[in-house]
């Protein structure tokens, strides 16, 4: 960069003689504008201009060097280098070279970063040095301070130039090598040395996969025809190119994948729809290029992109480039110009319905297969598969599990034998038993139990009357789902919940079922209302009011259960909705709630005494069965429920009723006792083994009027 050298005024001599005032001209006409002049004491105009200036003291020093000393040291003149050699010529002219103000201020070492230089920008810091130490001021109307702009050299200015050329060179080459090693086709899908490679041969097979039949039908023909493909095309048949599995996560999509390659004995391309896309343009589409090429080099084979969704959503406007470039791409290597003959693709996604039109379309993927949640059936046959090598009690039940567990995946039911299994583990168990698993499933369904908590009494108090309420409603009301289990301890955000489970899958609700869930969520509050008073309500049912004002509004928009609002299916955010049809709606919310809230007081109200009891069992316990709650309001048993009293799951503390529906059985011992006596040992294990005889012939006479049906 060019340098500034500042032209510092220096103490005038002492012995010098004093100059006249001095006096700017304005310029004239025949002058440029910038051209200022300056008139000194000697009679003469001091040009502006540095070359000029060093022209003129040098003719001044030819006749009148004390002059030139005067100019120089009064500011009056450049610091130049021109200037500062006239300036020293007439000191030793002058015969001042001894009493100069420069040759002071470096013997007086006040100039020693000056000194250093040796520059014209050091000597006039020097000058400038000397000036303050006289207590001069510079830069005054009176006394202009000069400056000038220096050039710098051909030699710096060309290693300037080198250095950024060097430093830009460097950058460069380290983005282009960050670019040839994260854009190369070498992850996932591309092997790891440039060229995409069919993944190691996998040891699942169709046997494996278990709650998804019809899927794996759909599967088997695909089998099928890579293993024989004359077999198909004999009669001019086509298979189709593409199949897409659809459905929730965890219900073994990529599973029934691996399956058909361990069942195909073909090559198997496995990748994600995220491994194509990079942070550079034109990256998605050449790996798209690289897999098609190598399947179709090794084609017959399978070609399997796991979330799809990633690189095959419906494309926007407002999308990037390189995003749509690789859509494009895949489009074709689908159904374009060229054929993949021998190639099959299978792909996976949760989300089908964010898909691009033109990748679903017949050509590409002519199949689309639901991969839903398994049935009760499914669920015991993943539960079997998943507890294969877990060490099992013999009163595991599998059937009664999986009936518990409506909406779980395979990797929920996966996760719930894991859970088990640890729990059983570190409760010191032998072997993993119905209360293990109840524990594990709870804790899926209802979160983990946060028993540090501390809740206050009163509080504990108000929402076991509330659960009390919940539970009782759900007990007495028709229609109702069965409780599967209640508790006051804090899980989650809650203090307290009602866990509700259906007795098999349902598809469909009724009217019936669904008022009669109406009611069980208004059951809480009603309960707070009696026991505690209007004025002692809380904000804990704020949840169950919200719930249930959303189920109304279904039942009345959606469902087509209001006589004022008839069969028509109206959208509530519909902007479009005139007003009458609003009021008329919300008038029909209410009245469904506040029926719903007086039939939950009116039982309530029936069983107040059982209200009571149940909740100072909450107080007592804090988590009650289902099993549990039926006993205590004296309700016959459901099936399922032997299976915990086997294993003493729930049969602690409460005066519990046998199952078979007999007296009741004795209570066993607290946790201060020294245990049960012979004799009430003996009862027990009585009880347990009626139980679970009981059980058996109520089994046995299911499998036989289901064996006579067949």
């Amino acid at each position: 960069a060019a340098s500034t050298a500042r032209a510092l005024r220096a103490p005038a001599h002492p012995a010098a003689a004093p100059l006249a005032p001095a006096r700017w001209s304005v310029p004239s006409a025949t002058r440029p504008a910038a051209r200022r002049t300056f008139t000194g004491g000697t009679g003469g105009t001091v040009p502006s201009s540095a070359s000029e200036q060093a022209r003129y003291l040098r003719d001044l020093n030819r006749n009148d060097p004390e002059a030139v000393v005067r100019l120089y040291e009064q500011g009056k003149v450049v610091a130049s280098e021109g200037n500062l050699a006239e300036y020293l010529k007439a000191l030793v002219r002058s015969e001042k070279l001894n009493e100069s103000a420069l040759l002071r201020t470096l013997q007086r070492g006040a100039s020693g970063e000056a000194a250093a230089g040796g520059g014209v920008e050091n000597a006039a810091r020097a000058m400038g040095a000397a000036a303050l130490v006289n207590g001069e001021v510079l830069g005054t109307a009176q006394s202009p301070l000069y400056t000038q702009q220096l050039e710098p050299t051909f030699k710096a200015q060309l290693w300037r130039t080198l250095r950024t050329l060097g430093t830009a060179f460097i950058i460069l080459s380290g983005v282009g090598a960050l670019a040839d090693e994260r854009g190369g086709i070498s992850r996932g899908i591309m092997g790891g040395d440039g060229a995409p490679k069919p993944t190691p041969e996998t040891k699942t097979k169709f046997a494996d996969v278990k709650g998804v039949d019809e899927a794996k039908g759909e599967l088997v023909e695909i089998v099928e025809y890579l293993r024989s493909p004359a077999k198909f095309t004999r009669l001019g048949g086509k298979l189709p190119k593409g199949l897409l599995l659809v459905g929730p996560p965890g219900t073994g999509k990529t599973m029934l994948a691996r399956a058909v390659a361990g069942e195909a004995g073909v090559p198997f391309f496995y990748t994600s729809g995220s491994e194509f896309e990079e942070m550079f343009v034109g990256v998605g589409a050449r790996r798209v290029r690289d897999l098609f090429r190598a399947a179709k080099a090794a084609a017959p084979c399978i070609v399997f992109i796991d979330e799809i969704d990633a690189v095959g959503s419906a494309r926007n406007p407002k999308d990037q480039q390189n995003t749509r470039m690789t859509l494009n791409q895949l489009l074709t290597e689908l159904d374009g110009f060229k054929k993949n003959e021998g190639v099959i693709v299978l792909a996976a996604t949760n989300t089908p319905e964010s898909l691009d039109k033109a990748l679903v379309r017949p050509g590409r993927f002519d199949r689309t297969v639901a991969v839903p949640n398994p049935d009760v059936d499914g669920r015991k046959q993943i539960l079997e598969t998943h507890a294969e090598g877990v060490t099992l009690s013999p009163a595991v039940d599998w059937d009664v599990i999986a009936r518990g567990t409506p909406g779980f995946s395979g990797a929920d039911l996966a996760n719930l034998v894991n859970v088990a299994a640890l729990r059983a583990a570190l409760d010191g168990a032998q072997k993993v038993g119905m209360k293990q698993l109840e524990y594990a499933k709870d804790r899926i369904l209802m979160g983990a139990e946060r028993k540090s908590a501390v809740v206050a009494e009163e509080n504990r108090r108000l929402t076991a009357y509330h659960e009390g309420g919940h539970a009782l409603v759900a007990l007495f009301t028709a229609g109702a789902r069965p409780v599967h289990k209640a508790t006051i301890v804090p899980r989650g955000q809650s203090l307290g919940m009602v866990m509700q489970l259906p007795e098999k899958d349902e598809l469909n609700l009724t009217k019936k079922q669904l008022l009669a869930m109406l009611d069980v969520t208004m059951g809480g509050r009603v309960a707070e209302e009696l026991i505690f008073g209007e004025s002692e309500v809380t904000t804990g049912a704020s949840s169950d009011l919200r719930q249930a004002t959303r189920l109304a509004r279904e039942m009345i928009t959606k469902y087509g259960f209001s006589e004022r609002l008839g069969l028509a299916s109206t959208e509530y955010s519909d902007y479009g909705l005139s007003h009458e049809t609003r009021l008329v709606i919300e008038d029909e919310v209410k009245r469904l709630l506040e029926e719903a809230n007086q039939r939950a007081r009116r039982l309530l109200k029936k069983h107040e005494k059982d209200l009571h009891m149940l909740a100072k069992q909450l107080l007592d316990k804090e988590t009650l069965t289902g099993a549990e709650l039926r006993r205590l309001v004296k309700m016959p048993a459901k099936s399922g429920d032997a299976s915990f009293i086997e294993e003493g799951f729930g049969a602690s503390a409460v005066g519990a009723k046998d199952v078979s529906g007999g007296k009741k059985a004795e209570k066993t011992s607290g946790a201060g006792s020294d245990g049960p006596s012979p004799a009430e040992a003996a009862k027990a294990a009585a009880a347990a083994a009626k139980a679970a005889a009981a059980a058996a012939k109520a089994a046995a006479g299911r499998a036989a009027a289901g064996a006579g049906a067949a």
